[in-house]
């Protein structure tokens, strides 16, 4: 009979809602008023809007907030999994 392999422990770095918000705060801060403005990060066809860079801003804030309860969710998904399969594991609680 073979073990069931035990999935890997849930990494911050795999969830791609801290890469997204990365990327739109990099967005944001190249649309600050003294770098490179509306302009810069406005897409074509968008009507014109003055600070776009707060909006970007706060789809930063968004996907940092999802990040965090899916990572959340994530870990005590596996915790779960492993203590089903193993009820000696014990899992540290800061990540």
């Amino acid at each position: 009979m073979s073990a069931k392999k035990l999935p890997q422990r849930p990494r911050w770095q795999r969830n791609s809602y801290f890469w997204i918000a990365l990327f739109l705060f990099v967005v944001g801060v190249a649309g600050l008023p003294f770098l490179g403005g509306d302009e810069l990060i406005r897409d074509p066809g968008q009507r014109r809007e003055s600070q776009l860079f707060v909006l970007y801003f706060a789809a930063t804030a968004v996907c940092i907030v999802n990040g965090v309860l899916s990572h959340r969710q994530a870990l005590i998904a596996f915790q779960e999994e492993t203590e089903n399969t193993d009820g000696d594991l014990h899992l540290r609680q800061n990540d």
